[in-house]
């Protein structure tokens, strides 16, 4: 082997990742069948270090998720903002703008919603001031979503950062109205923004606000617009090449403004379904984590809208579950997280080898050298 090539060799790194040609279906199946297999055999044995016998805490977490009608609805209540803050992520996620700033367009966008839910109820009809509301916190979280898209498409600049940074920016924003202007003057200083009034709330159907409704009719509406569409088609082309976008004469700058917009309006409707259908109040704790759980939805689903509906189910009993064996089981809350944790570790792992593989140095010479 000559120096040269000693010299290369030597500076190969010895662990690489190289992408994967195209697999099957059913191969793609079996590989998350094997991942989620592993998760809960992982989940088991930290059960068992904790002393529990792993089958009865597995069983009572799908008990704690659907073994009634009202734990169901609580499922339900749970996955609605993770599906549509989830389809919103995927829309940026499938032209490779990497929103990580859904929790702040959440927020926003139930600030928007709140302020005519306090100020605004005995001026409007119930129905009507559901739509503003509606409609207010759509523009909210849009505007929330629009400002980085400007940025990037203007100068460039790194959205991750940019939309990350924005989350705790709407945070302090809702600190600043729960401690100022919008504390409600019932509690004597302690720093809360009053319950809407019950015009102020979403109606129920089947006991569960129609938030669930809304969001059947979004899933379909953004598979239709994803694959249906001219839009949606620009949108898949920009993510796989930009340069083979703009030699098509696509206006990549205008796909990204108009993309993030759509975002952000879903990520601030999934704020007014919390504080009008869920919390009937805005704090701190609005978005609660959901913005950075719908990134996983969507990650989980390869960005299919409807295959976002059995994901945001099943974290939504991971969740509601792992409450119940808190109780039942007498398991510490950070164990519990930690058991749901190791979960969607695995199957978020497992779509990286779909994609992926790792190819390890050998340091063998070759015949040829």
């Amino acid at each position: 082997m000559s120096a040269t090539k000693v010299a290369a060799r030597a500076h190969e790194p010895f662990v690489r990742i190289i992408k994967k040609d195209t697999i099957s279906r059913g191969r793609a199946y079996m590989i998350r069948a094997l991942a989620l297999l592993a998760s809960l055999v992982a989940g088991a044995l930290l059960l068992l270090a904790l002393g529990h016998n792993p089958l009865p805490v597995y069983r009572d977490m799908v008990i704690g998720a659907f073994g009634s009608a009202f734990v169901t609805k609580e499922t339900v209540r749970i996955a609605i903002p993770l599906l549509i803050a989830g389809l919103g992520v995927a829309l940026a996620f499938k032209m490779r703008f990497w929103n990580i700033g859904a929790e702040g367009q959440i927020l926003m966008g139930a600030v928007c919603a709140t302020y005519f839910a306090l100020y605004q109820y005995q001026t409007l009809p119930q129905a009507l001031l559901l739509i503003v509301m509606a409609l207010a916190a759509m523009a909210g979280g849009a505007i929330w979503g629009l400002i980085p898209a400007l940025f990037k498409a203007r100068w460039n600049t790194n959205e991750t950062l940019f939309t990350l940074m924005f989350n705790y920016i709407a945070l302090e924003c809702v600190r600043f109205l729960q401690y100022g202007p919008w504390i409600d003057p019932k509690q004597r200083g302690f720093p809360k923004i009053a319950m809407f009034e019950p015009a102020a709330r979403l109606p129920k159907v089947f006991d569960v606000h129609i938030g669930w409704i809304v969001a059947v009719v979004l899933v379909a509406l953004v598979y239709l617009y994803l694959t249906k569409s001219k839009q949606g088609y620009e949108i898949t082309v920009v993510g796989e090449s930009i340069p083979t976008a703009r030699y098509a004469g696509m206006s990549v700058s205008r796909v990204f403004l108009r993309t993030m917009v759509i975002s952000g309006a879903l990520c601030g409707l999934t704020g007014y379904l919390v504080v009008a259908g869920a919390n009937y109040t805005l704090s701190e704790s609005t978005a609660g984590g959901v913005g950075f759980t719908a990134i996983t939805v969507a990650w989980l689903s390869n960005l299919n809208p409807i295959v976002m509906v059995i994901v945001a189910v099943f974290i939504a009993m991971l969740q509601r579950g792992s409450n119940t064996i808190q109780t039942t089981f007498k398991i510490p809350l950070a164990a519990a997280d930690v058991l749901t944790g190791l979960i969607l570790f695995f199957m978020l792992g497992c779509e990286f080898f779909l994609n992926y593989a790792l190819v390890i140095r050998d340091g063998k010479e070759k015949p040829n050298e």
